[in-house]
């Protein structure tokens, strides 16, 4: 487009991108949707390039794994290769920008460490450009299974009202924030839901399921098929390594014992999904511990192990008050006022504890 191309010239040549993170993740599971990104990303790198443009990807990152949050040093690192070239745009929202801004010093640092990331992936681009490329058919295989196995679960008919069972979202779209609704249609869906509220009624059921469901399918599968040796090489990829960090911080904060009290919410749509949910969540957990040669989740981060561990005792009493009061708000046509601010101070509080809201 003469106009567009003319635009440019005006900008140095350069050309911002938006990258979504949520809805992808919603749809396909957080394996697919961050491998369709990075994918993406290099497709539209090199497609630029050749016509002399360069690229400013803006990422639209969430505060949780399930929309793209995690450690942002680590996903810098991880970046398609050509997709930095020393600049970085992202989004910081909700409570990230108390945690990363409110302190000076932890401002500060917290500058430092992207700043630092973003200099190393750029120096390192070529070297990652060619891992990539030798990495692509198996990542595209793994990430193509994970997303079938997401699928068969979260689109099978009924989940959506195991969901709403299982899960206070009923409560969650009472709260006053954000800018929208929750669902973008009046009949609502899955399809229709929006991502925040999809992510922080499954963190509140401690299921997690966003962060981390589908990909202990993919693996498992690959190693059966005599690929584990192939697989402990992609670790050393920063693509990979990030993508099983984030999952194993997701599988840390989840807790199947919880999450099943929750599941009897939903009675017999409980006793047909929740079964699978725990098998996946015991092949993912099994999978990313293999490969990262270790027995237990967090291993090599006892610091955020033993942050998790500390909250415990002051998320669990709310949770379990949650789950006490969601029965009786329901029964009465969600009415009763004193209880619902009893469970929005539950959504509250457990919210606090586990810092993902979405």
């Amino acid at each position: 487009l003469p106009r567009w191309r003319e635009l440019l010239a005006r900008r140095g040549q350069r050309q911002m991108i938006m990258l979504g993170y949520s809805d992808s993740s919603k749809d396909g599971g957080i394996t697919a949707s961050r491998w369709a990104l990075f994918d993406a990303q290099r497709a539209m790198v090199g497609a630029l390039q050749e016509q002399g443009i360069e690229p400013l990807f803006f990422h639209g990152r969430g505060g949780t794994i399930g929309r793209g949050g995690g450690k942002v040093h680590r996903a810098i690192l991880a970046s398609a290769p050509g997709s930095m070239l020393g600049k970085l745009r992202l989004t910081e929202q909700g409570e990230m920008i108390h945690r990363n801004y409110a302190l000076s010093a932890i401002a500060l640092r917290h500058l430092e460490r992207m700043s630092a990331a973003s200099l190393r992936a750029s120096a390192e681009a070529s070297v990652n450009a060619r891992v990539a490329e030798q990495s692509a058919v198996l990542m595209s295989q793994i990430a193509a299974r994970s997303r079938e196995v997401y699928r068969s679960l979260v689109f099978a008919e009924g989940f959506y009202d195991y969901f709403r069972e299982a899960t206070p979202i009923d409560v969650i779209e009472r709260l006053r924030i954000g800018s929208r609704p929750a669902s973008r249609k009046a009949q609502r869906g899955i399809q229709d839901l929006r991502a925040i509220p999809w992510v922080f009624g499954w963190g509140q059921s401690r299921h997690g399921l966003p962060g981390w469901f589908g990909l202990g399918s993919a693996l498992e599968g690959r190693m059966q098929e005599g690929a584990e040796a192939e697989l402990r090489s992609l670790c050393r990829w920063p693509f990979f390594a990030n993508l099983l960090s984030d999952v194993e911080m997701a599988l840390a904060k989840s807790d199947m014992e919880i999450a099943e009290h929750y599941a009897a919410l939903a009675g017999a749509l409980g006793q047909r999904f929740f079964p699978a949910i725990r098998a996946e969540f015991e092949r993912t957990r099994r999978s990313v511990c293999l490969l990262l040669q270790q027995e237990h989740l967090l291993e090599r981060e006892p610091a955020l192990k033993r942050t998790i561990t500390l909250r415990s005792p002051y998320i669990d009493p709310m949770t379990y008050t949650q789950l006490a009061l969601l029965p009786r708000w329901r029964a009465g046509a969600r009415q009763d006022e004193a209880l619902e601010r009893v469970l929005v101070a539950t959504v509250q509080g457990i919210a606090r504890g586990l810092r993902n809201t979405g």
